[in-house]
């Protein structure tokens, strides 16, 4: 748990750097998150090899989760005031709040395996969250101009997303029906 803790931490730190008026704020920033991204990965890994599990973790791990992503979100849409990228921005946000409430609602009828991940889920994140790193960043690197790759990233982890959505709903409708 306090490696999701170390999660909704690094939250304000990303924040403030990415608007520090430093040179290689954006980058420092992009690191920050995927580290950030990156003890998601690791706290999943360790309470499953050391079954190392609570209630209240697995509550706060997609909220910690939720969160570093809207927050990135959020800074991205005004960084770059493109309508691409705050339909993404909202879309994405609105799926999340409602699979969510989706999943809260299931658990409530006993019902919480019609809405487990799925891979679409795990594969709209890895999209989400390496288009979120190189927008966040922005420049170049390695010759390769991060901004378009990111934009392209975010576009089909937008996609995944709404396919995602329609797969939590249906399967929800189909186990209530």
């Amino acid at each position: 748990m306090a490696i999701t803790w170390t999660r909704v931490f690094l939250i304000p730190v990303f924040l403030i750097i990415y608007y520090l008026p430093i040179d290689h704020s954006n980058f420092i920033a992009m690191l920050i998150f995927v580290i950030a991204a990156m003890t998601d990965w690791l706290d999943g890994y360790l309470a499953r090899r050391f079954n190392a599990t609570s209630r209240f973790g697995a509550f706060l791990d997609p909220v910690a989760d939720k969160l570093i992503v809207a927050v990135a979100l959020i800074v991205v849409a005004v960084e770059y005031q493109h309508w691409i990228v705050t339909m993404a921005a909202i879309i994405i946000i609105m799926r999340e709040m409602a699979v969510s409430a989706l999943r809260e609602w299931m658990a409530e009828h006993n019902r919480s395996n019609a809405v487990a991940v799925s891979n679409i889920g795990k594969y709209k994140t890895t999209f989400q969250l390496i288009a979120l790193a190189m927008l966040i960043y922005g420049g170049q690197l390695f010759g390769v101009p991060w901004v378009q790759l990111g934009l392209v990233m975010l576009v089909i982890a937008t996609l995944l997303t709404l396919w995602s959505l329609a797969q939590y709903g249906l399967s929800a409708w189909k186990t209530m029906g």
